[in-house]
């Protein structure tokens, strides 16, 4: 909205010509969604105690967390909100990939928002049932993946790129390519959500690996850098910056009310937005495996869930203390700080070896 304001303004004053640079408006994606989430946060917490939609906590858990219980929950309403509006004030929203992205964060965020309300507020501790939840989650990967096989327009937009290696891009067939952007954008947002159990455990990488994709997306949409550093030319998908920025923000505003001892929790309703979010940005960036990489403790937490659960089926033993993976290590007498930050450092390493992908091929 303001992106269009600013190009209209160009032919009075050519200063408004700098609105042009998508990493001037990814930066003011950014201010902006902070801003809103600083704003807003205190009245949503407000009405979000006035409508008692409080954290349960189980009792087989780390006694630690029961002090949680009541804390206010749904918060990702909020992400969703400040991302929401910073994306449509600094966007291109002529660019296709803007309005795809917006969507699933959208129809995923309510999925979420189903899942909570039945739980917090109809008290049905199951939630929306699991299989209707996937049914849903399912829909919208298939379409997503449905979509974008059938608007692209380079090659290289349905191609596998294999990182570290500068010519290796697999071509994919549409099933492959629906398939494949079916289990990333379903996956990643189901990790976000296995990780979504401590304070700030799950903002922090969102933030770092959003911010990360929002680098790829820029490189891959700009032809000089694409040439440069040997990625595909992907156009168009260089506006996602501006998404990953109002990501970066809104994160950050959020994990100032959502960090150790929590004011807030996300809910499911910001965690399946955000997962699908970055599978998502993902696909539409074709960098698919360096996700996997990046997002390295999202893996690892919906790995040790699935390890645990198959391990009991199979043998009556647990391999775990408790899974997730984070609740493992507090078992062990880790205080929740340090599991957090630990965490977090993790996937600053995970990260920047994503990133490294980018120059070494």
């Amino acid at each position: 909205m303001l992106y269009a304001l600013a190009q209209y303004l160009q032919e009075f004053y050519s200063g408004f010509h700098l609105f042009n640079y998508i990493t001037l408006r990814a930066i003011l994606g950014v201010l902006t969604a902070l801003i809103i989430s600083l704003l807003i946060g205190p009245m949503m917490i407000r009405r979000l105690t006035i409508y008692k939609i409080g954290q349960t906590v189980r009792n087989d858990g780390p006694q630690t967390h029961l002090t949680k219980a009541g804390t206010p929950t749904m918060g990702g309403a909020l992400i969703l909100v400040a991302i929401g509006i910073s994306t449509l004030l600094w966007s291109d929203l002529t660019n296709r990939f803007v309005w795809v992205i917006l969507a699933v964060t959208l129809v995923f965020g309510i999925i979420g928002w189903v899942d909570d309300y039945k739980k917090l507020i109809k008290k049905d501790p199951k939630g929306l049932a699991s299989r209707y939840k996937y049914l849903w989650q399912s829909v919208g990967g298939l379409l997503v993946g449905i979509y974008l096989y059938a608007t692209a327009t380079n090659p290289a937009e349905t191609q596998l790129i294999v990182p570290f290696f500068k010519t290796v891009g697999i071509p994919l067939s549409g099933f492959v390519f629906i398939a494949l952007a079916y289990f990333v954008i379903v996956g990643s947002s189901n990790a976000v959500n296995l990780t979504d159990g401590l304070d700030g455990l799950a903002i922090m990488p969102t933030v770092m690996v959003g911010g990360a994709l929002g680098i790829f997306a820029y490189a891959s949409g700009h032809h000089g850098f694409s040439t440069y550093l040997g990625i595909p030319f992907l156009p168009g998908v260089g506006e996602l910056a501006i998404f990953c920025g109002a990501l970066i923000g809104a994160g950050l505003g959020f994990l100032w009310f959502n960090t150790y001892p929590a004011m807030v929790f996300m809910g499911d309703v910001g965690a399946l937005a955000l997962g699908a979010a970055l599978g998502t940005l993902a696909v539409m960036v074709r960098q698919e495996l360096v996700l996997f990489i990046m997002g390295g403790v999202f893996v690892i937490e919906t790995v040790s869930v699935i390890m645990q659960v198959t391990s009991f089926k199979l043998t009556g033993k647990r391999i775990f203390r408790m899974a997730p993976l984070h609740h493992h290590f507090e078992l062990k007498g880790w205080p929740e700080p340090r599991v957090i930050v630990r965490f977090w450092i993790i996937t600053v390493f995970l990260v920047l070896i994503g990133l490294a992908t980018l120059k070494i091929r």
